[in-house]
């Protein structure tokens, strides 16, 4: 089984019951049973996680590196900030989907900045929860 994990960043812990007009009403936990549907259908074994905590998602992504095919991430505020999270990503030798639920590019300047970016593979932003599902299609075609 191909191991892919789904990194969350910040405040998605409110996914569904903050700013519902941007970020849509399904839950993390909707988004957390999409996935595993979505990555059985795909052989993929889902190892789902959120913190608000960027040291958290730094030591996740360091354990990926050591056994996951690859990293489906929405670092949230963390996307704007982190350079930490960007070297710890920088370290894996995965194939990286950035994540963003909103179209961060229609939303305020500094959020058209990713220090992500600079290492995903490929980014997919503005199609609501959505995109996580078309993130694992992806991946699971990069991991063959």
């Amino acid at each position: 089984m191909r191991i892919v994990y789904v990194l969350n960043g910040p405040n998605l812990n409110l996914l569904g019951k903050r700013q519902p007009e941007i970020y849509g009403h399904e839950t993390l936990a909707d988004v957390e049973a999409e996935c595993r549907r979505v990555g059985t259908e795909l052989g993929l074994e889902i190892r789902f996680h959120q913190s608000n905590a960027e040291f958290q998602i730094i030591d996740w992504i360091h354990e990926a590196r050591e056994i996951a095919a690859g990293i489906v991430i929405n670092p949230a505020a963390f996307t704007h900030t982190s350079v930490a999270i960007l070297d710890a990503l920088n370290a894996c030798d995965l194939p990286i989907i950035e994540v963003h639920i909103s179209n961060v590019h229609k939303r305020e300047a500094f959020r058209h900045h990713s220090y992500v970016s600079l290492v995903a593979t490929g980014v997919i932003a503005g199609f609501g929860t959505q995109g996580y599902p078309l993130a694992l299609q992806r991946l699971g075609r990069l991991i063959g």
